[in-house]
């Protein structure tokens, strides 16, 4: 690997950037020396490390492709050639680079910069992203529109090695072959999990099968040998065998792509020469760069895992008493999952883990460790996971799949068709429900409940506490079919949690408060808030529990006892859980006045995550405004006693 400054600590202090405050777009850039470009780069990790350092955000990856950004933005002619960025988690040196160096402090807050591409938010972010394996299509997609608008203009894609595990990236790949589109993908290699020859040799080989005159020659001998197939043949397979020799890369030959590599992706005059000769090749292209995820942070390079986003470097607070008593942290949802994956693994085992590339988010890491040969993760692989776990259950396992909401929106048609159908005894373990704050929109859990409880056989849950979390999850095992526990990031109200596990009659709501007037059906995370405003009105609360399904006599009771039913959910009001309530009502023919509550018919932007349910109004203002709003409707005759839909 070429040598990088290495810091060994984040600037507290602006650090100078002479030659980087005189970029605010590429093209300004182009007018730096070559030789000036390390410099560049030193200036440029500073600053990314010192941004991120005030504010916070994802950080490991970036560092890692600084001089792979540097590079693509000197040698493409950006935005007019489309530079797209899978995931987005490494975009942050490309935002410096593009007109928002100065913004980039703000990052992930309520008003800031976005944290991953948007194209809202520059022309020089081509495509939006956020989750992974979709670079290659899309900048196919604009490869092919390209063609047929007759520009000339390039097409690339960088996606990481763990984005590769995709299937998505796989058929893009081989369309873009069948179609010999004019496009450069490039894998950024920070786990080593592709290859470790890279060296001297490695880096020679790749120029050579970069350069003008390998593909001059290799051309010229494809015409001299058209007539004569079988010497063609032959040819082909000589240079895939002295590819294979030094090249981990006969798997994307195979596929049609020109494959070079691996080189060194922070050996800067390396990327510039090769970058500049792949830039006259025509047809797609595959470049192999192996980075280090965190690279010139010490810290970072020792556990890039821990480094992969940080939050805002906050000044040390000052020594409190020594016997001032700490108040232990509640557990996360998530680890009230992992805790209880882990319980249930010893009593039943029958229970295997199974997760797409999450293993860490979902508090997998001690069941993996203690049940080595129970736990599945199969990389980012949403579609496989969910599949595989119907097989496991065909032959009788109880398997549980841990994934983010967001996240098995892209295994739904596996969920429906694999899982459903079958009726196959798979629980989901759902984490990250509902708003989940700086990640914004593509990462929020905002569609569940609404596209779980339109599909047959499926049994959905909502917990509105830890301990709630827990017995639901021992219910969903006990459930012969497809159940699934959805629950927020973060932690809950602080409930107790019990060690023994108690299996609830599912479909059964509970009223955690009786009041007059306005009842609150309540769904999960918002049953707090809901407890809250109740005290204000004195409202009746239930927590739902089940949002299928429904405790539809509950529902009636409430009805038929108070003025004004009132469903929130931290949930797309769409299709969601009110809507069960509304149409179970009307399909009882029950006149009711219904107010339903939820997250509003658009993407809510990136903030924290109060910010985002205030701006919902489902914080306590919001939810009581809305239900005093409502009461004075009715008081005035505003609005009359209809049937709800």
């Amino acid at each position: 690997m070429q040598d990088v400054h290495v810091f060994q600590e984040i600037p507290t202090r602006r650090p100078d950037t002479p030659l980087l405050d005189r970029i605010e777009r590429p093209e300004q850039l182009r007018l730096i020396e070559r030789e000036q470009l390390p410099a560049l780069a030193r200036e440029l990790r500073a600053y990314l490390l010192w941004a991120v350092g005030q504010a916070g955000g994802h950080f490991g990856a970036g560092l890692g492709v600084v001089e792979l950004t540097l590079a693509l933005h000197y040698i493409f002619n950006t935005p007019e050639d489309r530079l797209v960025w899978d995931v987005g988690h490494q975009a942050y040196p490309h935002k410096i680079l593009t007109g928002r160096r100065e913004q980039l402090t703000t990052i992930r807050r309520r008003n800031g910069l976005a944290a991953f591409p948007n194209r809202d938010e520059s022309p020089y972010d081509t495509f939006g992203v956020g989750h992974s394996s979709t670079s290659i299509s899309a900048a196919l997609g604009m490869a092919l529109a390209a063609r047929q608008q007759k520009r000339s203009r390039k097409s690339i894609a960088v996606m990481g090695d763990g984005a590769m595990t995709a299937g998505m990236a796989f058929e893009a790949m081989s369309h873009a072959a069948d179609v010999r589109a004019d496009l450069l993908v490039i894998l950024n290699d920070n786990d080593m999990s592709i290859s470790h020859n890279v060296g001297g040799l490695s880096n020679y080989f790749a120029r050579l099968l970069a350069s003008r005159t390998y593909h001059q020659v290799r051309d010229s001998s494809k015409k001299v040998l058209s007539g004569t197939p079988t010497l063609k043949a032959l040819m082909r397979r000589t240079e895939e065998h002295f590819k294979g020799m030094f090249a981990p890369g006969t798997l994307f030959e195979e596929l049609g792509f020109n494959y070079i590599g691996p080189i060194d992706g922070h050996d800067l005059p390396l990327l510039l020469e090769t970058l500049e000769n792949i830039q006259a090749l025509d047809g797609p292209q595959f470049l192999h760069v192996v980075t280090t995820k965190g690279k010139g942070f010490a810290p970072a390079e020792s556990d890039p895992v821990g480094y992969h986003a940080i939050n805002k470097i906050e000044p040390k607070p000052r020594v409190q008493v020594a016997d001032a008593p700490t108040k232990p942290k509640p557990p996360k949802y998530s680890n009230v999952f992992g805790k209880w994956l882990c319980d249930m693994a010893e009593r039943d085992e029958r229970v295997i883990g199974i997760t797409p590339a999450m293993r860490e988010g979902s508090d997998l890491v001690a069941f993996s460790e203690r049940f080595p040969e129970r736990y599945y993760d199969v990389a980012i692989a949403e579609q496989h996971a969910v599949t595989l776990a119907a097989g496991m259950a065909c032959e009788g396992t109880k398997p549980v799949v841990a994934i983010y909401s967001t996240f098995l929106q892209r295994a739904y048609d596996q969920l429906i068709h694999d899982v459903a159908i079958q009726n196959l005894d798979v629980l989901f373990a759902i984490d990250r429900a509902g708003q989940v704050g700086e990640d914004g929109p593509t990462h929020a859990g905002a569609f569940d409940l609404s596209y779980l409880r339109c599909i047959p056989n499926m049994i959905v849950m909502a917990p509105s506490n830890e301990n709630e979390t827990r017995q639901m999850l021992y219910t969903g095992h006990q459930h012969e079919g497809p159940a699934a526990v959805r629950y927020p990031r973060g932690t809950g109200p602080g409930a107790p949690i019990e060690e023994t596990m108690t299996e609830l009659e599912i479909g059964r709501g509970l009223v955690r408060r009786e009041g007059r007037q306005v009842a609150i059906l309540a769904f999960g995370s918002m049953v707090q808030p809901a407890l809250e405003v109740a005290e204000e009105l004195d409202a009746s609360v239930a927590d739902m529990r089940f949002v299928k399904p429904l405790d539809s006599a509950l529902v009636e009771r409430l009805a038929s006892t108070h003025d004004l039913l009132v469903t929130i959910e931290e949930n797309v009001v769409s299709g969601g859980a009110g809507s069960s309530v509304a149409e179970h009502l009307n399909a009882e023919g029950i006149n009711a006045n219904l107010l339903q509550l939820g997250i509003p018919d658009r993407f809510i932007d990136h903030g924290k995550p109060a910010e985002q349910l205030s701006e919902c109004g489902l914080d306590y203002e919001g939810i009581l405004s809305a239900i005093r709003n409502r009461l004075s409707d009715m008081a005035n005759g505003r609005l009359a006693v209809v049937h709800p839909s």
